[in-house]
């Protein structure tokens, strides 16, 4: 199977989950609005949500992937069952002594680290510190499911992965509209949404768990035990977990920040919402994929291959996140609108707020899946320190920045921070890559860059003199078919001008992507013709 393919796999379970998150956030907008039960909501849920994702796309694609798959090549599929079972009685236990730990301290995390803001309005605290015992157990279910992903993902087994996810969105769909069917008020609608996630985690564990099941190996508890392999998985999957999680642990403190200025946290999910669709669909894509190809390559002693891997890879990223970075940046406020301009969203008059903050996320994008393009470049060589230290770093620059600018700017300068530290941080990335001799030169990447960056630029000109054109259609006034109808014009005109330059210029070939496609075996290891 091609790389594209393989990048088409995973994307197309993950694009299925971020529309369905987006039909979520529409009816939970909506719902709540961004108010104090959407604040106490989010605050709640990025907490454990944010472990979710450094487990899931940190620590154990970063750390298990390299170590399961030479199991599988030294000792076959029997030695890795064996470590997995070796990791799975460790982790298993160390994850119900936090869930307990963590619930027990719920009040006092809620204080100093979730939502320190909200402790001047006690019933907001106090239904955040609720919502979010309820939501801790979802952190070892997916922790547990993120470690079944890994082992699908070693076995190039992709899809189930990719689509557990999905069934968080339809649960929580089903509760919104169960909710609204019986007419629940927004405390109602809060701890529905809660429940909901608890049980969305034990659906998402249970897909994964039958699929490695189906695959032919079968996992069952052991006594934990710190043999060589696991001590090894530990060294590695700490600074994995902090490094791959960056963007969320960003995230969680912009959330702690922003908690100090009613409607900020919820302003901040709509927005991260919004820009979490190419992120997730391409740089999360590329993540999965990337790291076990490259682990075998370099285990394989091809540096050829290896090099070719990560250029490609950067240039499928930027192919398709340079147009979504440049339409969030010039039309965001269309998009927000046409989303969730409705019910009590609009009674708050949100639009504007969440607007910039995805604007300026849309900055980010870039270097949001650049990161998640250049890490495995570290992580398959089993260096996972190097990465923690740009990761610790770029959190610093978060920090200083958001304290800096969010008593002025509110949310959109948590926004600010956040982009300027993933930018910082995707420098350093790559160059510590080059530096070391790890990063290939590469002439067809070298000069598809600027042709791709040529090619967004004229789409996003042609976006904001259309949505000129089209504002009494984009506007508050309009209903919601024009709203809708309009923007779809926007966003398909801006997509066949982007592309038709793209290809036009050179910043695409179509013969290397039909190439890509078509092969059956690994990756290309010659450079593509430019």
């Amino acid at each position: 199977m091609s790389l594209i393919r393989k990048f088409a796999t995973v994307s197309s379970g993950t694009l299925m989950s971020r529309i369905l998150g987006f039909t979520r956030e529409m009816l939970m907008a909506a719902a709540l609005g961004t108010g104090p039960i959407a604040d106490a909501f989010y605050a709640a849920f990025q907490f454990p949500n944010t472990f979710r994702r450094l487990f899931a796309e940190g620590a154990f694609n970063a750390a298990f992937v390299p170590l399961f798959a030479k199991e599988i090549e030294a000792n076959g599929m029997d030695g890795a069952r064996r470590f997995s079972e070796e990791v799975f009685g460790v982790l298993f236990t160390v994850l119900i002594g936090l869930t307990i730990v963590m619930q027990l301290a719920m009040p006092l995390l809620v204080a100093t680290i979730v939502a320190p803001g909200f402790a001047d309005n006690p019933e907001k605290f106090d239904l955040t510190v609720s919502l979010a015992t309820v939501m801790f157990p979802y952190l070892m279910c997916m922790s547990l499911g993120a470690m079944m992903a890994g082992m699908l993902n070693s076995l190039r087994r992709y899809f189930a992965a990719a689509v557990a996810p999905v069934f968080l969105n339809v649960i929580l769909i089903a509760v919104l509209a169960y909710a609204w069917y019986r007419g629940y008020d927004g405390m109602g609608v809060g701890y529905g949404l809660a429940w909901g996630v608890l049980a969305a985690g034990l659906v998402q564990l249970a897909i994964v768990w039958g699929a490695v099941r189906h695959a032919g190996i079968s996992v069952r508890f052991k006594r934990p035990r710190l043999t060589p392999n696991v001590k090894r998985l530990l060294v590695l999957a700490f600074p994995a977990a902090v490094t791959g999680g960056i963007t969320q642990i960003n995230q969680l403190i912009g959330t702690a920040i922003a908690s100090g200025q009613e409607s900020a946290v919820s302003s901040l999910a709509l927005a991260d919402r919004v820009y979490q669709l190419p992120l997730g669909v391409v740089g999360i894509a590329v993540a999965i994929v990337l790291l076990p190809e490259l682990a075998r390559a370099l285990k394989a002693g091809n540096d050829v291959e290896a090099t070719n891997l990560q250029n490609r890879s950067v240039e499928f990223t930027l192919f398709l996140t340079l147009p979504a970075a440049a339409a969030l940046l010039v039309i965001s406020e269309p998009i927000v609108r046409v989303l969730y301009e409705r019910g009590e969203f609009a009674a708050g008059n949100s639009t504007p707020v969440v607007a910039a903050v995805l604007a300026i996320f849309g900055l980010a994008l870039p270097a949001f899946v650049l990161i998640k393009a250049f890490t495995p470049g570290y992580f398959a060589r089993e260096d996972t320190r190097t990465p923690m230290i740009f990761a610790a770093i770029s959190v610093a620059i978060n920090i200083s920045l958001a304290l800096l600018l969010f008593p002025d700017m509110g949310a959109p300068g948590i926004a600010v921070a956040s982009a300027a530290a993933g930018w910082a941080n995707a420098a350093m990335l790559l160059g510590v890559l080059v530096w070391r001799g790890h990063w290939g030169s590469d002439r067809p990447l070298m000069t598809r860059i600027p042709r791709l960056v040529l090619a967004a630029a004229i789409m996003a000109a042609a976006l904001h003199f259309g949505a000129g054109w089209l504002a009494p259609y984009l506007s508050a006034d309009a209903v919601l078919l024009e709203q809708v109808a309009a923007l779809g014009i926007l966003v398909a005109g801006g997509a066949i001008i982007y592309f038709a330059c793209a290809f036009a210029t050179g910043g695409a070939d179509i013969g290397m992507v039909r190439r890509g496609i078509r092969r059956k075996g690994g990756v290309p290891v010659s450079a593509p013709e430019e």
